[in-house]
């Protein structure tokens, strides 16, 4: 694929967790980012607090609060007649042809140097696996395959349609951006890995765009979370200036900063291992289950997103989770209300010891259980299969990494207390066999509490342990285990923890 733009691509991402530094995390809620306005609505909650019939005063409050009204620009089906089929395709064909221009000025190989016989070749070829460097091939296809999507949303074709344009975008790409044979592997990770990492990104843009005035700082965010969703609002003005709609969907979002440490190490012999690193770290939960009315009729109504970046490597891990296909359980007054289907899934995990990406689609549940009147659980547990390619740190070469199929399971906990407080605990489980008789699992998990001290402000402590256990054909078993305890400023995106209320 490419070298140089990697370095671009990576950069779209650390930017969410860069502007939302800069940006509150409340952008996505707040129509109105003045200091006035955040204090009357809080001022509104503590109100709510003093009523008694609230089973979650403040945080349930505020998530039931029925999202804004949908904005007069949204339109119930994408775009209605404003949407186009042709400006997404030309768009794609267009930034592929930017990009096999700028790598092949740069790149410093031939592999960009397409003619009409090296397509004629590709076309008629067999499909290889290639070896291009782990960073390019598990992150930067994935996020080409993103702006692909991108292009498609927001022009205004439905997820579906879009998922296509990413799909035969991804293909021709193969077999004419590049004279290398086309690869399966990034035909996964750009076509398909591509759709469930741009979704999020749309309708986190959509997002800020629609809980708020059009003013420029709104549009320059949604722009560097989704730069199709910017440069076609730019460049076609009122045609694709109406705004997905959330559907008044209920989401938590949360930025964090802080410090880590390692306190537990085996098996580091990594050339100049940091103990010690600063960390970025953005997440959205996107849909949460239990808000009266809210039905998930469209693929990634329900999503997670997690972004971190760190001192030590740069960019350490994305995951994004989206239900693509569901049917929600629960009525009436039961206190658990949940949504159980098929989900998509791209992990991308790359901390200084180990490197793992997936994608695969699982099936689960995502549910909210009320516990106790002040008390809830919100809970996903997914379990599924999917394309994957593991490595080691350890090693000079950054191609050093095998592909293969990869059962995983993954589980997410958030225990909420009044709007005090939360403990979550998240765990990830992946078993990547490879073509090589190479086997890899990696267990990752993670338990943090979050205390609230004033407002939308809050302090975390984390305790982040992985381990990776691999089966070698030639070197045998070996085994890898690194924890890390972190203490982290946290900025919570609405003020509360989202619970939402069923009644």
């Amino acid at each position: 694929m490419f070298d140089s733009p990697i370095e671009v691509c990576r950069s779209g991402l650390l930017g969410i967790v860069l502007v939302a530094v800069t940006i509150p995390a409340s952008a996505f809620d707040d129509p109105d980012s003045a200091s006035t306005a955040a204090d009357a609505r809080w001022s509104l909650v503590q109100a709510r607090e003093t009523r008694s019939d609230l089973r979650f005063p403040n945080a349930g409050a505020l998530a039931q609060a029925d999202s804004p009204p949908a904005s007069p620009n949204s339109l119930s089906r994408e775009f209605g007649d404003r949407s186009s089929y042709v400006i997404p395709a030309l768009e794609i064909l267009g930034f592929q042809f930017l990009l096999n221009r700028y790598n092949n000025a740069f790149s410093g190989t031939d592999d960009y140097r397409v003619t009409a016989e090296t397509i004629r070749n590709n076309l008629h070829g067999p499909w290889v696996t290639d070896n291009d460097p782990f960073s390019v091939n598990q992150f930067g296809h994935p996020y080409q395959g993103a702006m692909y999507h991108g292009f498609a949303r927001s022009a205004g074709l439905g997820y579906w349609e879009a998922s296509a344009y990413t799909f035969l975008g991804s293909a021709v790409w193969e077999i004419a951006g590049e004279r290398t044979p086309p690869a399966v592997n990034d035909q996964v990770a750009s076509g398909i890995a591509g759709s469930f990492f741009g979704e999020p990104l749309f309708r986190m843009a959509s997002l800020v765009l629609e809980n708020g005035e059009s003013i420029w700082w709104r549009e320059l965010f949604a722009a560097v979370i989704s730069p199709p969703v910017g440069l076609n609002r730019l460049a076609f003005g009122d045609r694709f200036t109406p705004i997905f709609s959330s559907h008044g969907a209920s989401y938590y979002s949360r930025l964090q900063i802080g410090y880590s440490r390692t306190v537990q190490g085996t098996e580091l012999a990594v050339n100049d291992f940091k103990r010690n690193a600063f960390i970025a770290d953005f997440s959205m939960q996107y849909g949460l289950p239990g808000k009266p009315g809210y039905d998930y009729t469209r693929p990634f109504d329900y999503f997670t997103f997690d972004v971190t970046g760190t001192s030590a490597n740069a960019f350490d891990a994305i995951g994004t989770y989206g239900l693509l296909v569901g049917k929600s359980y629960g009525k009436g007054d039961d206190s658990y209300r949940g949504v159980w289907g098929l989900y998509g899934s791209y992990d991308y995990i790359a901390p200084q010891t180990y490197r793992i990406s997936t994608t695969a689609l699982s099936l689960g549940t995502t549910a909210q259980w009320w516990l106790a009147q002040t008390v809830a659980l919100q809970a996903s547990l997914l379990g599924g299969v999917g394309y994957g390619a593991v490595g080691s740190l350890r090693v000079t070469a950054d191609n050093d990494y095998q592909y293969g199929v990869a059962p995983q399971v993954v589980m997410l906990l958030r225990m909420i207390f009044d709007d005090k407080a939360s403990v979550d605990v998240n765990a990830r489980d992946f078993f990547v066999r490879g073509i090589t008789r190479n086997n890899d699992n990696i267990a990752r998990a993670d338990a943090s509490l979050t205390w609230r001290l004033y407002k939308q402000h809050a302090v975390s402590v984390k305790y982040l342990w992985t381990r990776r256990d691999s089966t070698l054909a030639i070197l045998g078993s070996r085994a890898q285990t690194v924890a890390t305890l972190g203490l982290y400023y946290t900025y919570i995106g609405r003020e509360g923890f989202s619970a939402v209320e069923w009644r």
